[in-house]
């Protein structure tokens, strides 16, 4: 153990720390639409590669980077809104399979649209930060990371403020907990499920930029969903807080993972590993770290 170097477990940990984070802003999509409507959100990484190609396409046209960001929103808006309406409320009170069908050939149908209008290229992504290493106290950050991670640090704390102090987030605390009794005391049921779509919207968006930034905007930034998946299984899908908390968890231990013991099953194990751990953790506890206890009914 004295030859461990402890300034480079620091750095890998540090640098899946970083990439956790990115994580439970992705995640953090599903749950805000599964509190509300009890429904797996499939769709949500085909409206992060949306998202992301319409703002580089409409930057790539001469449109500013605050403009096109506002355009973006907007345009995420209305998709969300029009998801919610069209296509969850006519379904509502049918199967979950049902819904999570719904939502996966919706993801299709945007990723088909997002295809016709913006076309099938690769297009790189340059938010003004550079991919450098940056030295605190010999241990090398990626200033990418540390940017990407305090802007998805960001959009927690905004969202968290939101849906705990504002009367629109009290609302959507009141549907998660029961719906009926939400209804009993004259809340819009709609207009919240709107409201979630939009917020769902906006997380999307920030995740497009931050991962179509890292691995450019291209048709397979829609599996980014992948890696939010083991995340929701150990934090709990119902869960913000859960969602943070293992998407930290699993980015620090896959990238451990991938360094310590990697060599021994070949290497490649950081693209797995986080299912390795979500799989024994589902079979110990179903409902995550966080979630809502599930409760047989007799």
């Amino acid at each position: 153990m004295t030859d461990f170097d402890w300034l480079f477990f620091t750095e890998v940990l540090v640098g899946g720390l970083l990439s956790g984070i990115m994580y439970s802003l992705v995640a953090i999509g599903f749950v805000l639409i599964n509190k509300t409507s009890g429904v797996l959100n499939f769709a949500q990484g085909a409206m992060l590669l949306f998202a992301a190609l319409t703002f580089v396409s409409l930057t790539e046209r001469g449109i500013s980077f605050p403009l096109a960001f506002a355009i973006t929103f907007a345009i995420m808006v209305v998709i969300g809104i029009a998801v919610e309406r069209t296509v969850l409320r006519p379904l509502t009170n049918k199967p979950p399979i049902t819904l999570f069908m719904a939502t996966l050939g919706l993801s299709y149908v945007i990723e088909g649209a997002a295809q016709l209008i913006w076309g099938t290229q690769v297009h790189g992504l340059d938010l003004g930060i550079e991919d450098v290493p940056f030295d605190v106290g010999g241990v090398y950050i990626s200033q990418f990371d540390i940017f990407a991670a305090i802007v998805a640090a960001s959009m927690v704390l905004l969202l968290s403020v939101f849906f705990r102090y504002t009367r629109i987030g009290l609302g959507f605390r009141a549907v998660a907990d029961d719906q009926f009794a939400a209804l009993a005391v004259g809340l819009r049921l709609p207009w919240i499920w709107a409201t979630v779509w939009a917020a769902a919207g906006l997380v999307a968006l920030v995740a497009g930029l931050l991962w179509g930034a890292r691995v450019g905007v291209q048709f397979s930034l829609s599996l980014i969903v992948l890696k939010a998946l083991p995340v929701l299984v150990l934090g709990g899908f119902d869960s913000i807080l859960g969602a943070i908390v293992s998407g930290l968890l699993m980015g620090a231990s896959e990238k451990l993972a991938e360094v310590y013991i990697g060599e021994y099953f070949g290497g490649g194990i950081e693209g797995w590993f986080a299912y390795v751990i979500a799989l024994a953790f589902l079979l110990v506890r179903p409902s995550g770290l966080l979630g809502q206890k599930l409760v047989e009914r007799v």
